[in-house]
């Protein structure tokens, strides 16, 4: 059953050093305020997952927090590399990243095979593709009906996933509205799940065939107004394309990257203080 707690406890009680966390939310959703807490923590030697991992990896791969990274395609959407991400993998800074590259088909079928309880997952992929050559968690299996060559990854059960939402009601039901990505299949593959939501509502007025993640799959809901951004939450804020932007300078260049997060992550109490400090110097 879910427990209504603050980020930093949520962070505190259910996320430790050397544990496999999943930070999902696809292009919507993103559960950046989570990875600034992370960051905060000092967590460390984390094998992150994630479907296109942008801003909140390059942010704890920079910080130190990674030491994997399971992962289908890694860049600042609409605007370039990952430049953290970069410099771990090519130069082991700050300290050497191991990854694991798939598809986005396979690394979602991955989530669903973890929440069916299911060593790995199936499916018609990789055929002709270099990334078999590269990534020895991708095998080939011969359908035992058809004989039909296919392909077969690992399933992804997280110690902690950890998403963001709309709104959670006071029993602590979740309701997600807009994009979901892969966001329930993670955290029911997980075994412990936080959320950070926009609000609680007494009553969550669901439409019908809505995205309810209900209270006894999770293990936090968090309170965390903004905590998406600088991605979207639909019918909320929008996309914040200007701090996608601003990112690649100060990613490229470590010092400029390390003083931003001292600055602005381990320099603020939250992130409601975090994005304070943002709006008085806008």
């Amino acid at each position: 059953m879910a427990q209504i707690l603050s980020l930093s406890e949520a962070i505190q009680r259910f996320v430790h050093d050397g544990e496999t966390v999943a930070l999902e939310g696809f292009t919507h959703l993103i559960p950046t305020a989570a990875a600034h807490e992370l960051i905060r923590q000092n967590r460390r030697d984390l094998t992150l997952v994630r479907m296109t991992p942008d801003l909140v990896y390059d942010l704890l791969i920079g910080a130190g927090c990674a030491k994997r990274l399971i992962f289908s395609w890694g860049g600042n959407p609409g605007v370039g590399s990952l430049h953290r991400l970069r410099d771990a993998v090519e130069k082991g800074w700050p300290h050497p990243l191991e990854i694991s590259e798939h598809s986005h088909a396979a690394l979602a079928n991955a989530y669903v095979a973890g929440a069916s309880n299911l060593p790995f997952a199936v499916l018609r992929g990789y055929q002709g593709s270099d990334l078999a050559k590269v990534n020895p968690d991708i095998k080939f299996i011969a359908c035992p009906f058809t004989g039909e060559k296919l392909a077969a990854v690992p399933s992804v059960r997280p110690d902690v996933t950890v998403i963001h939402a709309q709104k959670a009601d006071r029993q602590g039901n979740v309701l997600i509205q807009g994009i979901l990505g892969v966001q329930k299949e993670a955290a029911l593959a997980a075994q412990r799940c936080i959320v950070t939501v926009e609000e609680i509502v007494d009553d969550l007025q669901a439409p019908m065939n809505a995205c309810v993640l209900p209270t006894w799959a999770l293990s936090a809901v968090c309170v965390v107004p903004g905590g998406a951004h600088p991605s979207y939450a639909h019918g909320y804020y929008e996309r914040d394309n200007r701090f996608y932007q601003a990112w690649d300078p100060i990613a490229r260049d470590r010092d400029t990257f390390t003083q931003w997060i001292d600055t602005y992550i381990r320099g603020t109490a939250d992130f409601a203080a975090f994005q304070a400090k943002l709006a008085a110097e806008a």
